[in-house]
């Protein structure tokens, strides 16, 4: 039975809090011995600790261990032995804790902007269920105990009002079960057909190509803090990106880096980045600063991924709000019309 691992957050509190320790001088045994004890009550994290501290002991490295207790990804655990390898732990742990706290920011928002347009779906859909199951109904029987039974014309009006309200439950009905397929095909392996359709959506594209560059970035910024070289920190990195064309036209860049190019002018010339972001690697690279520009860039996409993402909920919202609005107003007006004619024939 596969082990639970443990989510991005709890990812992130282990590296930064190791990375704490062992930049104040405490060993990694003594490290984990003390995150154990802070531990309170016990869980996934906990339980990981107590597994990995008897390894340690021995004198195993920490990537080992964390290896051996299954709780973490396996990303981290890559890039711990790297770290531990080039002899620069501490600014691995720290990069991986920066990276798995964003993810956790990240997928927050992205599951917040999913979440409130299907709760307006399921508003929208019990609505008209309850417009067409008891409000239609209750006119339509109003109208036959005063009148006997309603005239041609009014029929027509209560008619319309229930072929709108049934046309606009269907619609909805389909987009939530398009919208739940989605999201099994997402977490299945069939994703990259889920990702193709949203990338000829104009602004599903863009956030998707944004998502991917970002978590390119963030992989490869930690790479080339555990001391890797260009060329094999991107062909590790493009992996993380989860955005095929990302993927391909990192793929490019590798073709050019392998030719012994740089990444900052591979990338230029790829257009894997707008021309202002390109310009700030080229800058960085040839002046020696390009894990600061990377950082910078990193932060820059999230940034803008979260502004598009907030821009995509703000146009799904008024829509889906639109049109609970105006199903309700226009059936209730064509059920208030006979009403009005009865009135001005009573008058």
């Amino acid at each position: 039975m596969r082990k639970r691992q443990l989510d991005a957050l709890g990812v992130s509190a282990f590296c930064e809090s190791m990375a704490m320790m062992l930049q104040s001088g405490i060993q990694t045994d003594e490290a984990v011995a003390l995150l154990r004890q802070d531990g309170g009550e016990k869980g996934l994290l906990e339980e990981s600790l107590e597994q990995m501290l008897p390894q340690l002991e021995e004198g195993r490295r920490l990537a080992g261990a964390m290896e051996d207790c299954g709780a973490f990804p396996a990303y981290a655990v890559e890039m711990v032995a790297a770290g531990e390898s080039a002899g620069r732990l501490e600014d691995v742990l720290f990069q991986l804790g920066k990276y798995y706290a964003d993810q956790k920011a990240m997928e927050e928002k992205l599951r917040s902007a999913v979440t409130y347009p299907a709760a307006m779906l399921v508003l929208i859909i019990v609505v008209l269920a309850l417009m067409l199951s008891m409000v239609l109904p209750a006119f339509t029987q109003v109208y036959d105990r005063l009148t006997g039974s309603l005239a041609a014309s009014s029929y027509g009006y209560i008619r319309w009002a229930y072929g709108f309200c049934w046309g606009a439950l269907g619609l909805m009905v389909l987009l939530a079960l398009a919208l739940l397929v989605g999201l099994a095909l997402w977490k299945s392996k069939k994703r990259p057909l889920v990702e193709g359709f949203l990338e000829k959506l104009p602004l599903c594209g863009d956030i998707l190509r944004g998502l991917g560059l970002y978590r390119f970035l963030a992989a490869f910024s930690t790479y080339l803090a555990s001391g890797e070289v260009q060329d094999i920190a991107v062909a590790d990195s493009i992996r993380m990106a989860g955005c095929k064309p990302v993927e391909a036209q990192l793929d490019k860049c590798l073709a050019q880096l392998e030719e012994g190019h740089g990444f900052a002018q591979s990338a230029y010339e790829q257009k894997l980045f707008e021309p202002v972001y390109g310009r700030m690697l080229l800058a960085g690279e040839r002046s020696g600063s390009l894990d600061g520009v990377l950082k910078k860039l990193s932060g820059l996409l999230e940034e803008r991924c979260a502004s598009q993402t907030d821009r995509l909920v703000g146009i799904v919202d008024p829509l889906l709000s639109g049109i609970l609005l105006v199903t309700v107003g226009v059936s209730l007006l064509s059920v208030m019309l006979p009403l009005l004619g009865i009135m001005n024939s009573i008058g």
